[in-house]
């Protein structure tokens, strides 16, 4: 199976969130599903609550009535998920068609947790290797992490000029 696993969004029944995905996690180990379904997930957060002059921290469902499901989409794996007790269908176009989230989406609900490792910082030369400026040597002003981007400074036709690049796009230069 080449097919690589995506992120799919199970409607439930209100409230019956943290059955079903007890219930999918159950019936993945006990009939050996590993190989199709890899993980469930609720997204919650924590929230601070003030109740009868009271602090309290509480643990919220971000989005109340989905769980969202790892898996490859076969035949097999949409049926099983499909006939879990509290499921109402995928989120898709149509029951039978679920559409998979974009890898944007699963970054912004912070589902996957990406860390980046850099082999450069602000202060270290690079070259970029990709887009229009590709070949150029620049100094690094800044990295930000969280958007995926480097500014670059570049000297061309005798003048400074800050580009931005994407992380991929630059590479250090090595002495």
């Amino acid at each position: 199976m080449s097919e690589t696993p995506k992120w799919y969004v199970v409607h439930t029944y209100s409230g019956y969130e943290n059955k079903v995905a007890q219930n999918i996690e159950k019936f993945v180990e006990n009939q050996g599903l590993g190989d199709l379904i890899f993980e469930v997930s609720m997204p919650t957060e924590t929230v601070v609550e003030y109740k009868n002059d009271k602090k309290r921290e509480v643990e919220r469902k971000i989005f109340p009535g989905y769980v969202l499901v790892k898996m490859i989409l076969t035949d097999e794996s949409w049926y099983v998920i499909r006939n879990i007790r509290g499921v109402t269908g995928f989120v898709g176009p149509a029951s039978n068609k679920p559409i998979p989230l974009t890898d944007e989406e699963v970054e912004k609900l912070r589902i996957e947790v990406r860390t980046v490792q850099l082999d450069y910082k602000p202060g270290d030369s690079v070259k970029i290797i990709q887009g229009p400026l590709e070949g150029f040597i620049g100094r690094v002003e800044e990295v930000d992490t969280d958007k995926n981007i480097v500014k670059v400074t570049v000297s061309m036709f005798g003048r400074d000029i800050l580009a931005e690049l994407q992380l991929g796009q630059a590479e250090l230069v090595k002495d």
